[in-house]
């Protein structure tokens, strides 16, 4: 499994969320609090959002927390809109192919989840894949091939219907592969305005998911002297320990966040 957050809010530098939090996502690839697997090692990714449409993309297979490149494009990066994981693999090797968030035009997508015995179903979704975008896929993972799924499931007309779609398709799959391990699915994706994070599995047991809104980025920074700005996260675990600043979403819902303001709504691929 892994750990991910997505950031909305004033445009601040990327260390301030990555690296200077009690709980932050870089002290959460060496040891996460609430994930399956402790260390998130194999590899890391951020992509981010500011005077273009097409966002900035940087991934690399070192450890997140002893990666000096990071460390210092993070003190220099300043965003509106930006999205990070630390990747623990679930099967696909340790490559930069493989590191999320993944790009295509103006969207990035990361996942923490998987595709139970994903060896069975891979032909079937590979071929379920729409042409035009087949030869965008670089790795391995289930992960990048069910954000090309996405694409072509009608993600520009709607994102949600996009997810259900998407899940239907896996699901499919699955049963007419015979597979019965889980399914599971705690994903964002972002356009450069809205974030959509969902929140699935299968089997009652899907990954941790939570969202803070108006957040004092001097309090969860640690940095007092910091501008009193606010801001929104969804991500895999709290920053901190202040229990209030933190809302978990629900299994089987999809959190829509933007402009300091996240909706959770209900979320079954059956709806689509």
């Amino acid at each position: 499994m892994c750990r991910w957050l997505a950031y909305s809010g004033p445009p601040i530098f990327l260390d301030t969320v990555l690296f200077r939090p009690e709980n932050s996502l870089i002290r959460q690839s060496l040891k996460a609090r609430e994930s399956r697997s402790v260390t998130n090692g194999d590899g890391f990714g951020v992509g981010w959002y500011r005077h273009h449409d097409k966002p900035g993309l940087f991934r690399d297979i070192h450890p997140a927390w002893n990666d000096e490149n990071l460390r210092s494009i993070s003190e220099q990066i300043q965003a509106r809109t930006f999205l990070a994981h630390v990747r623990a693999s679930t099967g696909a090797p340790t490559a930069r192919s493989n590191c999320h968030p993944f790009r295509f035009g103006k969207y990035l997508f990361m996942h923490n989840g998987q595709i139970g015995e994903f060896d069975k179903v891979r032909r079937d979704l590979i071929i379920a894949v729409r042409p035009d975008l087949f030869t965008n896929i670089r790795g391995a993972t289930d992960s990048e091939l069910i954000f090309h799924l996405l694409l072509g499931n009608g993600l520009e007309e709607d994102i949600p219907a996009a997810f259900a779609r998407t899940i239907q398709t896996v699901e499919r799959a699955r049963q007419e592969n015979g597979v019965t391990k889980p399914f599971l699915l705690t994903a964002a994706l972002c356009d450069g305005e809205t974030i959509y994070a969902v929140r699935y599995a299968t089997n009652d047991q899907p990954a941790s998911l939570y969202f803070g809104t108006n957040l004092p980025l001097s309090e969860i920074s640690g940095n007092t002297q910091s501008e009193q700005e606010h801001a929104i996260l969804v991500l895999s675990e709290p920053l901190d320990d202040i229990r209030e600043n933190w809302t978990e979403v629900p299994e089987n819902s999809i959190v829509i966040a933007a402009e300091n303001r996240a909706d959770v709504l209900p979320f079954s691929p059956s709806d689509e």
